[in-house]
């Protein structure tokens, strides 16, 4: 039996996994990340230690049968456990097995440690430079085919373009998530936009994403009150208006690299409204990830990451 624990440390959150050949046993979350240790790794340190002896205690598995503790994200900056440079792109599956870096922290536990690098561009064009941590081995956990789109919503949501290969080629981060939420907190939109609520009209998701196109966020964002206390627009009317103009740049980056497969990840919301303008304004295949795929996405990731042997 194959037994592995994963780390996927983001900058806030920090979730670890036990798995037994393939089957995700249990999972636990904490809101310590990589953001709590700035002024040093102890919070991060301790939180993966008492992690790690929890879920052992909980599934009962004995800390000798753990092959490893495969750990990718935030947890590789600067701020982690360990620091850890990107690779550079284009990379694959095979540089990111080849690049991984095995350690002993005996401090935390008695496991040995492999840590997943994030990856970078780098470029003279400011516009084909990026980086990211933790969401390229939650791509590797949900690879398709072919040369494809992955969008992967969330606080900072990422477009990943891959070739026929599955190698990553470029990537854009926006932050739509942290976009959404500092909006509808911290503005005078806080009245107008209510995030409780889970569900939204379509026809204004359309409507919001349209108006932005055309007259750009700035005034777009301004509208979402007017149609509250001049429209009398419902709730639902007025949060779909703000996610389509929230998720417009988004929505025209990825129609704009015209790649023939848009494979769609992240949390239920901002998944379904993505797919749902996707579907109506590009003409490239939409495949729409299950919540449980998205959710065991950097587990499996990881271990695909670590298993994998290049043909020789």
């Amino acid at each position: 039996m194959k037994i592995y624990i994963t780390i996927d440390g983001g900058t806030t959150n920090t979730r670890i996994s036990l798995v037994k050949d393939g089957v995700v046993v249990a999972t636990d979350k904490y809101n310590v990340g990589a953001r709590a240790s700035i002024d040093g790794n102890s919070a991060l340190k301790t939180t993966v230690k008492n992690g790690i002896v929890k879920i052992l205690e909980k599934t009962g598995v004995d800390a000798k049968s753990v092959i490893r503790i495969i750990a990718s994200g935030m947890i590789t900056c600067e701020f982690g456990l360990v620091n850890l440079p990107h690779i550079i792109a284009p990379c694959g599956i095979k540089e990111l097995k080849q690049n991984a870096f095995d350690t002993l922290l005996p401090e935390i536990s008695e496991i040995p440690f492999t840590f997943i690098r994030g990856v970078k561009t780098v470029s003279e064009d400011l516009s084909k430079v990026d980086m990211m941590r933790g969401e390229e081995t939650e791509l590797m956990g949900v690879l398709q085919n072919g040369k494809c789109a992955y969008v992967l919503p969330g606080s900072h949501s990422k477009i990943i373009f891959t070739d026929d290969n599955g190698n990553i080629t470029e990537f854009a981060t926006l932050l739509t998530g942290e976009l959404i939420y500092a909006l509808s907190t911290d503005t005078i939109l806080k009245d107008a936009v209510d995030l409780s609520l889970n569900t939204y009209d379509k026809e204004y998701l359309e409507k919001g994403y349209e108006y932005c196109k055309e007259n750009g966020i700035n005034e777009a964002l301004f509208k979402v009150r007017i149609l509250k206390n001049l429209f009398k627009a419902s709730p639902a009317e007025c949060y779909g208006f703000f996610l389509g103009i929230a998720l417009c740049g988004e929505i025209e980056k990825i129609i704009k690299a015209n790649a023939p497969t848009i494979v769609i990840g992240g949390k239920k919301q901002l998944k379904e409204a993505t797919a749902y303008l996707l579907k109506k304004y590009s003409d490239s295949v939409i495949k729409l990830l299950s919540d449980e795929e998205v959710d065991n996405s950097s587990t499996l990731g990881a271990i695909r990451i670590y298993e994998y042997q290049a043909n020789v």
